[in-house]
């Protein structure tokens, strides 16, 4: 680890590029005894495993739960976060034979994971506690066991959505008795997961009053800057808060990265795929486990190729490089992780699915190519790193993107107090009734009866009307012949994923997609990339959910282009600007609005992107149905007359209304603090309801929305100015992948029109 390290400090090649090197010192444990209240045998059990104490957060949160408190623990990755629900649990089975526990957990993966975690606690206590997980693969014949019999059930939200609340008559054993829902990694319950989780958690409650129970919640999280109104908002109950860090952590070097400028002219840098994969490349093969994160599926498969051809230049086996990402099948992923922590996949390549705590033993390096897109997931990417307290390396290799520069730039916003506000709305409507019409499906509503906090009877009235309940005496019952929690996903607007088949041997499942990423990932023609193998789509079975591929050899991929329209349904609040001339500049805003749209995509192109180079070599076409969603925007409409005055500068409004909204949507990240995922902005030439008005859009990237685009409406001055701060200190001349984008994209003039529409606004 030395010799490389001492290559990075000392060589030009790489020293020049890194804008921060930050040294985080070991730091020993801080330990405490085991609370008064835990069983001796389990204490016993303990001790068998190496553990004489617990550390000091451990002991506050066990003492916390024991006093019949709701508590979210809030410590970095590898500190023990299991132990302070498992300890206090298992205790409590010990000493009632009829408690039950419910653990959730938000994959598959990481429920397998605690499991054996579980057993090996429960196994040598030879006291019968039955440990189960309860999820889509669970045998037909085990589940009549699990109701009756199991202590604790491991499962997950969507399965707790649709295997469990709907058939809680068969659960007697768990809802009569359950004291403890443990709900892990709850800081991934943002935005729309979060806002659905939100509402099943409400149904969960309203089952276990209806058996008589009301049980403890225990919560753990990542740092994120408000966890304690997170799952306050998520549960809808009081909470303590469990922060303080008692474990011990070995030494890390995090080195902020950014690939050297390549073309000074537009501002464009080395890849962060191809540098990622070089210092990936330099780690491996001193046979240091490493794991490369990338931001998509595609960068996934683009680098493990990239990766399996560096190993096999050096005359080692490409299979100790392997992808990991959503689309795997399970029994891949599961032999995946398995050759992590046993040594044999020295390089894993993976999206954030294994962001997540899921064990995978001792990883020396963590390296990102593209920054994640939040602090508390970059910290959770780097802590992946060095879990067992040795020496470790984290690298954030920055694109040329916005925010990535900002990001790398500016170290001490990043390494400061982690800003991240987990937001989440349970009352978006869409969402709310969807889980209203479950829950009458589960329970009749009593007149007058709240969801949470809500008064639902205006919705229940609505649901009578359209003979979806049907309203007697004093209750409200389900009529529908429809399952309701089949129709709703709680991760995507639709429950609809794709399967991909292999034709080259005998149509082979090899993955799926999900019902929004299939346009752009599986149409017919593109190329799909799975473990660094190259297939080509014949045919997209839209309406039968198949996508069949073929096995082929060629130097590109494909990339899809979409088609964006908008059409504004409702107004909420709007601002219109002073209208006077200030240091001689007319101010261009015609108003400024928040309320709803209703936005149209449709995936119409594909490019082919040639491998290595990334240059361009070719389109094509692409026929699938439209998507349509309604959601909340921001958006800002400018004076008619602003086309006529730009031109009279020489200026370009189309350019400089792309340039506007590609700043705007790399902005918002920094001061919303949401997930540049979460939000898209879209310019329009003509728009809103005299077909004349210039505006751009920017809004929630869910159905309903989840309160982003309030926020920009809220704070947009400040979010205008720093877009103008940053094309202006931005060294490129007409635009560039940093600030506005690529020339090619906003033109010779976007970069300077978007300067003038901003300098415009008098702010």
């Amino acid at each position: 680890m030395i010799k490389i390290l001492q290559l990075l400090k000392n060589n030009p090649l790489y020293s020049t590029n890194i804008t921060c090197w930050k040294d985080i010192p070991a730091k020993e444990g801080e330990y405490d005894d085991f609370p008064e209240g835990i069983s001796s045998e389990l204490i016993d059990v303990l001790r068998d495993k190496g553990i004489y104490r617990l550390y000091s957060h451990q002991t506050e949160a066990i003492s916390k739960i024991l006093n019949d408190e709701n508590v979210v623990i809030v410590t970095p990755a590898a500190s023990g976060k299991t132990l302070c629900y498992n300890l206090p649990v298992v205790n409590q089975i010990l000493m009632d034979d009829n408690t039950r526990a419910l653990y959730l957990f938000p994959t598959k993966a990481l429920s397998q994971d605690q499991l054996r975690e579980l057993y090996d606690m429960t196994q040598p206590l030879n006291r019968g506690i039955k440990v189960y997980t309860f999820d889509g693969d669970t045998p037909q014949s085990a589940r009549k066991a699990i109701r009756l019999s199991g202590h604790i059930v491991v499962t997950n939200p969507d399965i707790l959505h649709t295997g469990i609340l709907p058939h809680h008559t068969n659960w007697l054993k768990l809802f009569e008795n359950l004291k403890f829902v443990v709900i892990d990694e709850i800081h991934n319950y943002r935005g729309v997961f979060g806002s659905h989780l939100s509402n099943v958690i409400r149904r969960l409650k309203r089952i276990c009053k209806f058996y008589g129970s009301k049980p403890q919640f225990i919560c753990c999280s990542a740092t994120i800057a408000n966890p304690l109104d997170l799952t306050q908002n998520v549960v809808e109950e009081k909470f303590e808060l469990v922060d303080r860090n008692g474990a011990p952590t070995g030494e890390k070097h995090f080195i902020l990265y950014n690939p050297p400028v390549v073309n000074y002219e537009l501002g464009i840098r080395k890849s962060s795929i191809h540098t990622a994969t070089s210092l990936a490349m330099r780690f491996i093969s001193e046979k240091f486990q490493t794991i490369v994160f990338a931001r998509s599926r595609l960068r996934v498969e683009i680098i493990v190729k990239y990766l399996k051809r560096l190993v096999e230049r050096i005359k080692r086996d490409p299979e100790i490089i392997k992808g990991y990402r959503g689309g795997y099948l399970p029994n891949e992923r599961r032999a995946i992780e398995e050759g992590i922590k046993n040594g044999e996949i020295m390089g894993v390549v993976s999206t954030n699915a294994l962001e997540l705590g899921i064990d995978i033993g001792q990883l020396r390096v963590s390296i990102m190519a593209g920054y994640p897109g939040t602090i508390a997931s970059t910290w959770q990417q780097g802590g992946r790193a060095g879990r067992r307290n040795e020496e470790a390396v984290i690298i954030l290799v920055a694109s040329s993107a916005p925010i990535d520069q900002y990001i790398i730039n500016h170290p001490e916003y990043f390494f400061g107090l982690s800003p991240e506000v987990g937001m989440i709305n349970a009352n978006n409507f869409p969402i709310l009734v969807s889980h209203i019409k479950c829950a009458a499906f589960e329970l009749p509503f009593n007149d007058k009866e709240r969801f949470g906090e809500l008064d639902i009877t205006p919705i229940l009235e609505r649901l009578d009307q359209e003979k979806i309940l049907r309203h007697t005496g004093e209750k409200w019952y389900w009529s529908s012949e429809v399952y309701p929690a089949e129709e709703v996903s709680l991760r995507s607007p639709t429950v609809e994923n794709f399967v991909i088949v292999n034709k080259s041997r005998n149509n082979e499942v090899i993955g799926e997609i999900d019902y929004d990423s299939a346009p752009y990932l599986i149409h017919e023609d593109a190329i799909y990339i799975h473990q660094s193998q190259l297939f080509f789509i014949d045919k997209l079975d839209w309406e039968g959910r198949t996508a069949y591929a073929r096995e082929v050899d060629v130097d590109y991929y494909t990339d899809a282009i979409a088609k964006t329209n908008i059409k504004v349904m409702n107004t909420d609040n709007t601002i219109y600007p002073e209208e006077n001339i200030k240091k001689g500049v007319i101010n261009f805003a015609q108003s400024i609005h928040y309320g709803q749209v209703s936005v149209s995509t449709l995936v119409t192109k594909y490019k082919k992107i040639k491998f290595e180079t990334h240059e361009s070599v070719g389109y094509g076409d692409i026929h699938l149905p439209e998507n349509e969603m309604q959601t909340d925007s921001f958006w800002i409409a400018f004076n008619p007359v602003i086309k006529e005055r730009l031109e009279e500068m020489e200026l370009d409004l189309g350019g400089g209304l792309k340039a506007l909204a590609t700043v705007l949507r790399n902005v918002i990240p920094v001061f919303v603090l949401c997930d540049p995922r979460d939000i898209a902005a879209i310019p329009q030439l003509r728009s809103r309801y005299d077909d004349q008005t210039p505006t751009i859009y920017v809004y929630d990237k869910y159905p309903g929305g989840i309160g982003i685009s309030k926020k920009v409406f809220e704070i947009y001055p400040d979010i205008f100015k720093a877009a103008s701060e940053l094309m202006q200190n931005c060294q490129c001349g007409r635009g560039c992948p940093s600030c506005v984008g690529p020339v090619i994209e906003v033109g010779e003039k976007g970069k300077d029109t978007a300067l003038k529409i901003l300098e415009s606004l008098n702010l």
